[in-house]
């Protein structure tokens, strides 16, 4: 099979390699995928760059997230998953070394959903690690049925699906932004107010539109850099789920603060979720996709040969959605 891989840590266009490789068989619990597209996210630049640890083996895949066709079931997996369209996640992580940037991938069927006919191959490659992760984040602390929660970082992949899935779990969605087309963007997934907070006075906007009550949970992409404002903008009893914290990551807690207004804090990482959460997220996102509302956001396409491109536009900071590569 055709595939992109690299052998050592560093930047995209001075370690990735293209060429052919042996396909993989699907194993006990596993069915092989025939790719079409493969989904390009932060994560696994930070791993190609080695911030994320140690690689997995002497040669790597990229990319975790993706969609294609069930070709191949392995023992124990009823036949009746061939030929099935799907989206996966974790296709590299968690000790896998060989990820989606290929023609072809095996691995476990946990790992693997229905993908609706409605919804395109490159749409699916975008699920994985942005729509579980947000699954994880807004729903964490229990349903958001009227409550009102605030995704920082709206426009983000994360966020834009953070926003869609909090509303539809019937929450008011407030959502955090830097520019007006990223408002825009995230006032289209849902949200009912948005904030720049480059300019406009975050904690002023929040308290005038929820009349001073506050928000119930934050979807928060910067947890050490927002503290102070999360800590002004929340009500007692309530939470903030926190899946990064570029800004500030060993921030000082005001524990006392915290306490007083009884506020649950919930770090997550995607592999180290608990099945069973992971088990819901699937069985959620698959109800959400049903519903023919859900919006995902492509920011660029890559042709399989031109993966360090994908790679290296993720890296630049000014994408909006996800960068795919076409299989």
């Amino acid at each position: 099979m055709r595939a992109v891989w690299y052998e050592r840590h560093g930047a995209p266009h001075e370690v990735i390699e293209v060429g052919d490789m042996p396909a993989p068989a699907a194993g006990p619990g596993e069915v092989r995928v025939k790719l079409a597209a493969s989904g390009v996210n932060p994560a696994d630049c930070y791993r190609r760059r080695g911030q994320a640890g140690a690689m997995e083996g002497p040669r790597i895949i990229p990319n975790s997230d993706g969609a294609g066709v069930i070709d191949q079931v392995g023992a124990g997996v009823p036949q009746a998953w061939l030929g099935r369209r799907v989206w996966l996640y974790n296709g590299q992580r968690g000790g896998r070394a060989l990820g989606t940037a290929a023609e072809y991938i095996a691995l476990s069927i946990d790992l693997v959903s229905a993908l609706p006919d409605d919804t395109g191959f490159d749409a699916g490659a975008c699920l994985g690690i942005p729509g579980m992760t947000a699954h994880r984040a807004v729903f964490t602390d229990g349903p958001v049925a009227d409550r009102t929660v605030l995704v920082t970082g709206g426009a983000g992949a994360v966020g834009h699906y953070a926003i869609q899935l909090a509303v539809w779990g019937g929450a008011r969605v407030i959502a955090t932004v830097s520019s007006p087309e990223k408002a825009r963007h995230a006032l289209a997934g849902g949200a009912a107010l948005t904030v720049d907070y480059k300019r406009e006075n975050v904690v002023a906007a929040i308290r005038d539109f929820t009349k001073g009550e506050g928000v119930d949970r934050i979807v928060e992409v910067d947890f050490g850099g927002n503290l102070a404002t999360s800590l002004a903008v929340l009500k007692v009893n309530s939470a903030i789920a926190i899946y990064a914290t570029n800004g500030n990551r060993t921030p000082t807690l005001p524990v006392r603060e915290l306490m007083q207004k009884n506020v649950s804090l919930h770090a997550i990482v995607l592999n180290n979720c608990p099945l069973e959460a992971r088990h819901r997220a699937r069985a959620d996102i698959a109800r959400w996709l049903a519903t023919g509302q859900a919006r995902h956001t492509i920011a660029g396409r890559f042709p399989l040969e031109r993966t360090a491109d994908a790679h290296a536009l993720v890296e630049s900071g000014s994408k909006l959605g996800t960068v795919v590569v076409t299989i």
